[in-house]
């Protein structure tokens, strides 16, 4: 059973943290920051906005795109690494403010690949005939996790949150045409949060040794991102029956402009089938894509019948990537 996007939303919380305003606040420069990551600004969410309260918003704009209300949603999906809670999942609280009381809801995390992975289970539940439709989310406030202190990490990072609607597809829609994902455990410790799980609770011991932020190798980082997120192009394009010629729009992982420009050279697709939003919002994790593929889709990017790539890389490590015919 073909399954198709019927709408897109995304949202940003309001506030704008510069790189002139990083510089007050760690020893960097915007020069320094451009030139390395492509990063002009980012979102910060405010004290009392949650991760919750962006996906909200984002699924609103999907829901009404799609022409259809909470309450016929079957499955909401939120992809997050930065939950309201660790446990409820935030998708409890997303669902409860929607309406959606006829949803099951739950997160998964994989961390900026979560997306992906949501979008591939979702088009596998609806294909099978357990749901109908699905709204899947990717969240973010990693501003709560950032060390501020860390200029190599700090100037990374932003909020927000993107979401679509996935259902059935009908005669003359659209569809997902081929999915990937992948994990390597091996490589756990090269981006991480440490603290806050049950291999490390915060406690009044270490409660001032920033264990619950990010921590990232950023070199090992790079290698490993650019081989996995060609390889699992290659391999949504060619499942597709795609070439390199037949794609319209790629829409990588907003993590890093040297990552983005190296992905483009090694699929072979031109600069300007490239959709880049990383200036404005830094990376957002699994909101990356989701945020993107709405802006890309609201400033008119993708047509009917054009063939999209998505392709992500996140701690884990995770990969995934999609080919749509949307």
């Amino acid at each position: 059973m073909p399954v198709t996007i019927a709408g897109t939303g995304s949202y940003v919380p309001e506030k704008v943290l510069t790189n002139a305003d990083l510089e007050q606040i760690v020893d960097t420069s915007d020069e320094w920051i451009v030139s390395r990551t492509g990063i002009k600004e980012r979102r910060i969410a405010a004290a009392d906005e949650f991760t919750s309260h962006m996906a909200t918003n984002a699924a609103r704009k999907a829901l009404e795109q799609a022409n259809m209300a909470a309450e016929d949603i079957e499955l909401i999906i939120v992809a997050t690494i930065t939950p309201d809670t660790l446990t409820p999942s935030t998708a409890c609280y997303v669902q409860a403010n929607l309406g959606a009381l006829s949803a099951v809801a739950f997160d998964i995390s994989a961390a900026c690949s979560g997306f992906l992975y949501a979008m591939k289970l979702a088009k596998r539940l609806i294909s099978d005939g357990a749901y109908k439709n699905a709204l899947i989310i990717g969240a973010e406030k990693l501003s709560a996790f950032v060390n501020w202190e860390d200029r190599n990490t700090c100037v990374l990072f932003g909020d927000g949150a993107g979401a679509a609607v996935l259902r059935k597809s009908e005669e003359g829609e659209g569809r997902i045409l081929a999915s990937e994902t992948g994990t390597d455990g091996r490589h756990t410790a090269i981006l991480d949060i440490k603290g806050g799980g049950s291999a490390c609770p915060i406690s009044m011991s270490n409660a001032n040794d920033k264990l619950a932020t990010l921590s990232m190798q950023g070199r090992e980082v790079f290698k490993l991102a650019v081989t996995a997120m060609r390889q699992a192009s290659e391999k949504v394009i060619e499942r597709a029956g795609l070439s390199a010629e037949d794609i319209s729009l790629v829409v990588p992982h907003q993590a890093n402009l040297r990552i983005i420009d190296a992905i483009a050279g090694r699929l072979d697709v031109p600069n300007e089938k490239v959709f880049v939003n990383l200036h404005k919002y830094g990376n957002t994790s699994a909101a990356a894509i989701a945020i993107a593929l709405d802006e890309a889709n609201r400033e008119g990017r993708i047509k009917r019948g054009d063939n999209i790539i998505m392709v992500a890389f996140g701690a884990g490590l995770t990969w995934a990537a999609s080919a749509i015919e949307w």
